[in-house]
């Protein structure tokens, strides 16, 4: 898509997600992008009913961009651990329950790894997949995907980020996600991988 964002235009953050909302503001800050969330805007929060990140982050972009009138970005990220099928995957927002509990979630994940017998490093392996959208009022848009791999860890270790980040051990990395500050994690997290393409595709140079 030939059309771009410009310094100064107004952009929604479509999410409902405090964490969320913090970071990908904080990815944009450089952009010179006025980034304003959903919530801010009073905007509804559309149901999830894709069955991938990529769908995901497609409906709650369009939805936002319509609903506003203004170009929009939205992520659907989650925790994909290989000795679980790929759960929680799309739903991981979901294993934190209607009280969004991630200790709750990630004892979860913990407790499902120890009855698949995944006591190791090796058999805890997983990754974050972040799909990001950006969508025009006018239905138009672009979605781009990143991928962070790692080892889940117990107990948990760092009070920082959002999510499961306190179990995820990226691969080279010393830290969780919960322990590094934000710029350590952002210079290699998905959702920055994700944000990279977007910023090569979608800003005016």
């Amino acid at each position: 898509m030939d059309r771009k964002l410009k310094r100064g235009d107004r952009l929604v953050v479509a999410s409902h997600n405090p964490g969320k909302v913090q970071e990908i503001q904080e990815l944009l800050a450089p952009c010179g992008v006025d980034a304003v969330s959903a919530g801010e805007l009073g905007l509804p929060e559309p149901e999830e009913t894709g069955t991938t990140f990529a769908a995901n982050s497609q409906l709650k972009a369009l939805a936002a961009a319509e609903a506003s009138g203004l170009p929009a970005i939205a992520d659907d990220s989650g925790l994909e651990v290989d000795a679980l099928g790929g759960a929680p995957g799309i739903y991981s927002a979901r294993w934190a329950g209607k009280s969004k509990d991630f200790c709750f979630a990630m004892m979860r994940v913990h407790n499902a790894l120890e009855q698949e017998g995944a006591l190791t490093p090796g058999a805890r392996r997983a990754n974050f997949t972040c799909a990001l959208t950006l969508a025009w009022p006018d239905g138009a848009g672009d979605t781009f995907e990143g991928k962070v791999f790692g080892t889940l860890v117990w107990p948990l270790k760092g009070t920082r980020g959002f999510g499961y980040d306190p179990m995820f051990l990226p691969d080279g990395a010393i830290e969780t996600f919960g322990q590094m500050d934000p710029d350590t994690k952002h210079a290699i997290s998905h959702r920055a991988k994700a944000f990279e393409q977007f910023v090569a595709a979608c800003l005016e140079k």
